[in-house]
């Protein structure tokens, strides 16, 4: 099963974790947000990991049908 992140922006302090654990998903804006490289739906088992490395609960994941 497939599934999408989302990036609760205001949610998001930088930690950088995620983008950390998954550089070729995620990235750092200029101010260390997290932004997605890509709109592309990636397995649903590795997007809860990588939502799971964020302390602020800033990644949401849906999982894609």
């Amino acid at each position: 099963m497939l599934a999408k992140l989302e990036i609760d922006v205001p949610m998001c302090q930088g930690h950088g974790r995620c983008y950390e654990v998954a550089p070729d998903v995620l990235d750092a804006d200029e101010n260390g947000i997290a932004v997605l490289k890509s709109d592309e739906p990636v397995d649903v088992e590795r997007a809860r990991a990588i939502a799971a490395t964020c302390p602020e609960f800033a990644i949401l994941v849906k999982e894609v049908r």
